[in-house]
């Protein structure tokens, strides 16, 4: 079994394993460099390259910095590690971007330049929802669709229908979740909104909301902070949940609250698309 092979292997593994991780792949090589093109390799995110090879420390610190950055938010980027008087040519100095390439100065001996796709390979995004409520059986449904990681958290007694969902929870006690970008959404309507928010808040996420009215919710941000519950992480909670599109069916204010998550889950990338 070759090397190229064992990788692409444990790619598929890790993938199949919701593991973040980069690969890192050799697409252009001139002079002598130590990699060649095609090879690659296996960058976990906290910088170990756990299969393949693309070459020594000449470019090892480039594509390792941009590993880093790609798991950060989630875009590919090309690295080309030259020379100093080749980048001197081009007229872009270590660590510049231009066009879509970082530039990185070669400072071994070979002087070769080797040009490295980064590719960041990250877990499906997360949805916590909290209650059975229809809006919360719409909202599993239509986020599967869309790729999320779904668990749904409710006392089973409150459950009328199976949800579409990757994780079933009884109750609103949530244990170990997947592991990857995080929303969570409490649409408990009426039925446990207190226990569902006091665990909504102490669960780490990039976005928290409640399908409620804001005149509901401030009265059970008072209850909650009268319980002990610091005001800074209930005011994380958006209410109500959803962008303000006029929706009236649990269908349609769901759409709603997954369209406000893409917003947040794809902030600082929309720059990177291509404008037709």
């Amino acid at each position: 079994m070759t090397k190229h092979v064992e990788v692409m292997d444990l790619v598929a593994q890790m993938k199949a394993a919701e593991e973040a991780f980069v690969l890192a792949t050799v697409v252009r090589t001139v002079s002598v460099t130590a990699a060649k093109a095609g090879a690659k390799a296996i960058i976990r995110p906290d910088g170990t390259i756990v299969a393949g090879w693309i070459g020594g420390g000449c470019a090892r610190g480039a594509v390792l910095k941009a590993a880093r950055d790609a798991l950060a938010d989630g875009e590919p980027r090309m690295v080309s590690v030259q020379p100093e008087n080749l980048l001197a040519e081009l007229g872009v100095k270590p660590g510049e971007n231009r066009d879509g390439v970082r530039f990185a100065e070669n400072m071994c001996p070979s002087k070769g330049t080797m040009d490295v796709f980064v590719e960041p390979v990250l877990p499906h995004p997360s949805l916590v929802i909290l209650g059975a409520s229809p809006v919360a059986l719409s909202l599993a449904a239509q986020a599967r669709q869309l790729g999320y990681h779904v668990t749904v958290a409710a006392p089973a007694a409150d459950v009328s229908a199976t949800p579409d969902a990757d994780t079933l929870v009884d109750g609103f006690a949530l244990g170990p979740l997947h592991e990857a970008k995080r929303f969570v959404v409490v649409s408990t309507q009426g039925k446990g909104d207190e226990a569902a928010l006091r665990s909504a808040v102490a669960t780490d996420a990039a976005y928290h909301a409640f399908v409620g009215s804001r005149r509901k919710m401030a009265a059970l941000r008072d209850k909650l902070i009268a319980e002990g519950i610091e005001a800074s992480a209930l005011d994380r909670v958006k209410a109500p949940a959803g962008l303000d599109l006029g929706a009236i069916t649990p269908e349609e204010i769901a759409m709603s609250i997954l369209a406000e998550i893409t917003v947040e889950r794809r902030r600082g990338q929309r720059g990177a698309a291509v404008k037709v």
